[in-house]
């Protein structure tokens, strides 16, 4: 098969629309990468998948792990949510340093990938939760927060065009990658062999990721794919579909910095709605197999219902980042976490009723609502803000995890130390139902609420051409 003749590096022109916006078009994919940009997919996907037994694994072993170090519940999920803090906490300085060159794609991943490995070979080996805490939360989690931003941020810049669905692809992988390890904890994990496990599953992490990190490679500021017009000014199919993605999410007005992003006041109420349903989703994360261990159902029940959640919370998120691109981000977002908001009160009477079926059929709402808001997150970001500034504009709301993993781990653990299963899934339903609420204020800057969703047809009018050849 013959390939089509590849722009080079230097052939290509920079264009701006009629709000100043630049794209940098004329470079192929294949010209920046050497190979088609599908692989700034699957690479990222595979290492997700790598470190997801981090947050979608660790309530199945973490009873093992209090039996094996003699921890209290109440210090296993306080290791957990300070990983959290980390996790989140490293996405802003990571998109900053990344952002001014000093930090490369690659090197962020081949960092994150060492880190991560470190992280669970604390849990493996040591038993003070001092310790612990430095090595799985402080180590563990900003490596896998390296990881986790640096992913997700290479797919937005990579697809400007087709954010949605690619991120929402790859971040899935964050969540389902884990499913085989939920059932080997469940069941094949025990004091015994614990060691063991933890080895294998950190040498696998740091192969996985730095193998997938080394081809990693950013493309040039306000690129855009040189076989998609982006301004729409062409016919046929391709230009019509979009058409139909434009008119409901729209790119954004200009290349905010993170500075201009506050200022709007939209990144703010991004980061209290994300605040919100991130500890509710760490909630969720954290505690439905304990509390389904609580009400008597046996361990293929509880790692069933756990393995429903990773795998319906990744495949999720895939399928609203499509959902998205025809619906709309934000009309998806505010959809999604209504959903979450149900499925905390489906879960806790399906178990207080003891019914099994019933119990499951929540846990897969539950892994849907609890996880398919990040998708949707990191691609409303760059549709309000841009994309250059993206990897930071982003870390600063993926920061409001910080917050939500304390609330979502160690205060729930004490929440349900003193008001019991029922008290916890109270709060955590009405505070997801808090953020459907806050989106509904949610506006692109610049655009007033009646041009958001300008007509197709006007699509290409409205972002009329107005810069020439570099």
């Amino acid at each position: 098969m013959s390939e089509t003749p590849q722009a080079t590096s230097s052939s290509y022109r920079e264009v701006a629309d009629a709000n100043g916006r630049i794209y940098r078009i004329g470079e192929s994919d294949r010209s920046i990468l050497g190979r088609p940009r599908a692989w700034m997919v699957w690479l990222p996907w595979i290492a997700m998948m790598g470190v997801s037994v981090y947050e979608y694994g660790y309530s199945s072993a973490e009873a093992t792990l209090e039996h094996a170090h003699g921890w209290t519940l109440t210090e296993a999920f306080w290791i957990a949510s300070i990983w959290a803090v980390f996790q989140a906490g490293v996405a802003f300085p990571a998109g900053r340093l990344r952002e001014t060159g000093k930090l490369s794609a690659k090197t962020g991943m081949l960092l994150g990938a060492v880190l991560s490995g470190l992280g669970f070979l604390s849990i493996s080996h040591v038993s003070n939760p001092i310790v612990v805490i430095l090595g799985y939360s402080v180590l563990g989690g900003a490596g896998s927060g390296l990881v986790y931003a640096t992913c997700i941020n290479m797919v937005g810049k990579w697809y400007p065009d087709n954010k949605g669905a690619r991120t929402g692809f790859v971040n899935g992988g964050f969540a389902y990658g884990t499913l085989p390890l939920i059932f080997v904890f469940s069941y094949w994990f025990h004091a015994d062999n614990y060691r063991l496990v933890l080895d294998i599953i950190a040498l696998g992490m740091v192969l996985l990721v730095g193998a997938c990190g080394f081809f990693f490679r950013d493309p040039p500021k306000s690129w855009w794919p040189h076989d998609v017009d982006p301004l729409n000014r062409g016919g046929g199919e391709d230009a019509e579909r979009v058409a139909r993605r434009l008119r409901k999410n729209p790119p954004a007005k200009g290349q905010f910095t993170p500075m201009q992003a506050i200022r709007t006041g939209q990144l703010p109420l991004m980061w209290f709605a994300l605040v919100c349903i991130g500890g509710v989703s760490l909630f969720g994360i954290n505690f439905q197999v304990p509390f389904a261990k609580s009400l008597g159902f046996g361990p293929l029940i509880a790692a069933s219902s756990a393995g429903v959640l990773a795998v319906v919370n990744g495949v999720g998120r895939a399928a609203v980042g499509w959902l998205s691109d025809t619906l709309g981000r934000r009309q998806t977002l505010t959809l999604v976490l209504v959903i979450a908001g149900v499925a905390q009160f489906g879960v806790l009477w399906s178990g207080q009723a003891h019914n099994e079926p019933l119990f499951l059929i929540f846990a897969f709402v539950n892994g849907f609502g609890g996880g398919a808001f990040y998708p949707l997150f990191a691609a409303l970001v760059p549709d309000y803000f841009g994309e250059n500034n993206n990897a930071t504009n982003y870390g600063l709301v993926y920061s409001a995890k910080l917050v939500g993993g304390v609330g979502g781990g160690g205060v729930a653990a004490s929440v349900i130390s003193t008001w019991g299963y029922a008290g916890g899934y109270y709060l955590a339903g009405g505070i997801a139902f808090l953020s459907a609420l806050i989106t509904l204020l949610l506006r692109q800057p610049g655009r007033p609420a009646d041009q958001e969703r300008p007509a197709a047809p006007a699509v290409a009018d409205s972002l009329g051409l107005t810069g020439a050849a570099n």
